[in-house]
C-alpha cells in the first residue's frame, strides 16, 4: 500500500507560495484561447491544496493576478476577472467544508465592486477556525506590499507615535499584508521561468526556490509531491555554515 502523502517527508515547509506560470502557453500549445488555459489551471489549484493540506503544510500562498497583469490584452483580463469572481462564488463553501479558510492579500481598490464584495464574501465564509490557510495574491506586488509597509510606519512616525530610529526589520515586517502567517519556506515557479516576479519580495528572502517546466495546468498531484520531495533534501542554514546547523540538529535530538 502506497504511503500518504504526510508520511512520505521527514521535512515539511509550513508555508508554500507558487507563481502559477504558464497557463497561457498550455493554451496556445493546444491552439486554444489563452483563457482555456486559466480555465485548466483550477484544477491544478484543487491537486495542489489537497496535497499540501495533506503533507501538513499550514499556509498555501497562490500568485493568481499580479499587480503588472493588467497590462495583458483587455480581453483577456476580463476573462481573468470573471473567471475569479465565479471561482469564488463555487468554492467558497467546498473550503469551508474542508476547514480551509481563505484570504485575499494586494490592493483590491482596482477591482470592480462586485468582484471586491465576492472577495470579501467568501472570505466571511471561510473564516474561523481552519487546518489549512489558503491565501491568493491579487492585484499583488512585493514592491506595492513593502511601500505600504512604510508608509504605515511613516504615518506613525509622523503621529509620533514611532521614532524613525526605532524602525526595525521586524517592524517593517509587522506591516506587511502577511505579518500574522510565517514566511514562506518554500517557493516553487512553474513554467520554466526562473525569477520571482516581484512575487513576495521580503518574505522570499531565506525560501527555498523549486522550478519547474511543467506549465501550471499540468503541476498536479505527483508534481507537487516531488516539490516537497526536493524540499526535504535542502539544508537550510539561514546565513549559518552546514556545520553548524548539523551541530544544532543533533544538539536537539539528543534526549
Amino acid at each position: 500500500m502506497d504511503k500518504t502523502v504526510s508520511e512520505s517527508f521527514a521535512v515539511v515547509p509550513r508555508h508554500v507560495a507558487i507563481i502559477m506560470d504558464g497557463n497561457n502557453r498550455w493554451a496556445k500549445k493546444r491552439l486554444l484561447p489563452g483563457v482555456a488555459g486559466h480555465k485548466a489551471g483550477v484544477d491544478a489549484v484543487r491537486a495542489v491544496i489537497k496535497v499540501c493540506a495533506e503533507a501538513g503544510v499550514e499556509v498555501l500562498t497562490l500568485f493568481a493576478f499580479s499587480s503588472e497583469n493588467w497590462q495583458r490584452p483587455a480581453e483577456e483580463v476580463g476573462a481573468l476577472m470573471e473567471l475569479f469572481l465565479s471561482a469564488l462564488r463555487r468554492e467558497a463553501k467546498k473550503l469551508k467544508e474542508n476547514e480551509i479558510s481563505l484570504r485575499i492579500i494586494g490592493d483590491r481598490s482596482r477591482f470592480h465592486p462586485e468582484l471586491q464584495a465576492a472577495m470579501a464574501a467568501a472570505e466571511a465564509e471561510t473564516a474561523g477556525p481552519s487546518k489549512f490557510i489558503l491565501q491568493v495574491a491579487a492585484n499583488y506586488g512585493g514592491q506595492w506590499d513593502i511601500v505600504q509597509a512604510a508608509q504605515a510606519l511613516a504615518r506613525e512616525v509622523q503621529a509620533g507615535s514611532l521614532q524613525p530610529d526605532a524602525i526595525s526589520v521586524e517592524l517593517l515586517q509587522g506591516r506587511l499584508v502577511t505579518a500574522d502567517l510565517p514566511l514562506p519556506d518554500l517557493c516553487i515557479r512553474t513554467g520554466g521561468e526562473h525569477r520571482i516576479s516581484n512575487f513576495l519580495l521580503w518574505q522570499l528572502a531565506y525560501a527555498e526556490l523549486y522550478f519547474s517546466d511543467l506549465y501550471w495546468p499540468d503541476f498536479k498531484h505527483q508534481a507537487m509531491r516531488n516539490a516537497l520531495a526536493d524540499y526535504a533534501t535542502r539544508q537550510r542554514r539561514f546565513g549559518k555554515t552546514s556545520e553548524q546547523v548539523e551541530a544544532q540538529a543533533a544538539s536537539k535530538a539528543r534526549p
